[in-house]
Parts: C-alpha cells; structure tokens; sequence
C-alpha cells in the first residue's frame, strides 16, 4: 500500500507589475498555514519520505516549511519544473517515474491542475477545489508508483486550513 499526499502551495502575495508568476512569494497567513498543515498531516498520516514540489517559489517554499514540521530531511525533497502549473497527465507522469523509490510521496503544485488531479485520483469522493495549502491525502493498493492510475485512491482525507 503506497500513500500519496497532495498539497497545494499556500497563500501568495499579489503578483506585482514586472514580477514573474514564477517569482510569487508566500504572505503572512501562508506562512502561518504551512506548518500548521504539517503538523495536522504528521498527526494523521505520519511524514513523507519524499516530497516533489514544483520549482516556483510558492511552491518549494511550501515544501520546505512543511519538511522541516514534518522532520524530512532536505536532501529528500525534489524540484520538478514539469510540475509547474501541471496538468494531471504531467502529474500522474513524473509520479509514475518514481518506480518504487517511495512509500509515502508528498506533491506540491498548483491550482487548477492539483485539484483536478485529486479529483481524478480518488475512488471513493469528488473534490471540487483544493484551497491555498489544502492537503489530500490517499493510499493506492500497489507496489509501485508506475502502476498508478486513475480513480483507484482509497481512504481519502482532504483538510485545509479554514476547516474546523
């Protein structure tokens, strides 16, 4: 049984005149949210044992707050420009490549393609919108990540961080 968390970046600063999507920075409730959903998928999964995330800045810092809360160290988080703004078939790609290299895989990326590619993945329920710093987490019955394929997620559990 191989579990994958989906996370979408958390809350971004506007983008400015001149500034790169790219370069978009994490403002205050952001960085608040990241830790905060760290810890509540720590408590309720335990820790990845290897992060992807998308090289936009939004993204990898992301990343990195949450695997410092989570204890996972930096040498086993990976950029993938491919994740950038990634449509699921991209995302299903780079996760298949994995073989079995992972047993809890963590992906952090960016709306519309993560919230489409949750949806897509999952057996049991349909999810509409994954918010800023939403976390979806899902076990697979397989035993390598090249056997992924859609609709075959089970015991799902979506939090974000203005669910109570």
């Amino acid at each position: 049984m191989l579990r994958l968390t989906l996370v979408r970046h958390a809350k971004t600063e506007p983008g400015t005149s001149g500034q790169e999507d790219w370069d978009r920075l994490l403002e205050a409730r952001g960085q608040r949210d990241a830790p905060e959903m760290a810890r509540r998928l720590k408590d309720r999964h335990g820790k990845p044992d290897k992060i992807i995330a998308s090289p936009a800045v939004r993204a990898i810092t992301t990343a990195n707050i949450m695997s410092r809360v989570l204890g996972v160290p930096a040498s086993k988080i990976t950029q993938d420009e491919r994740l950038y703004l990634a449509s699921p078939k991209a995302m299903l790609d780079v996760i298949r490549e994995l073989g079995n290299s992972s047993q809890h895989l963590m992906v952090v990326g960016h709306n519309p393609g993560i919230t489409e590619f949750a949806d897509q993945l999952s057996g049991e329920r349909s999810i509409d919108n994954m918010p800023t710093c939403a976390v979806y987490s899902l076990e697979f019955d397989i035993a390598h990540w090249n056997e992924l394929v859609w609709a075959t997620g089970i015991n799902a559990d979506f939090d974000y961080p203005k669910k109570t």
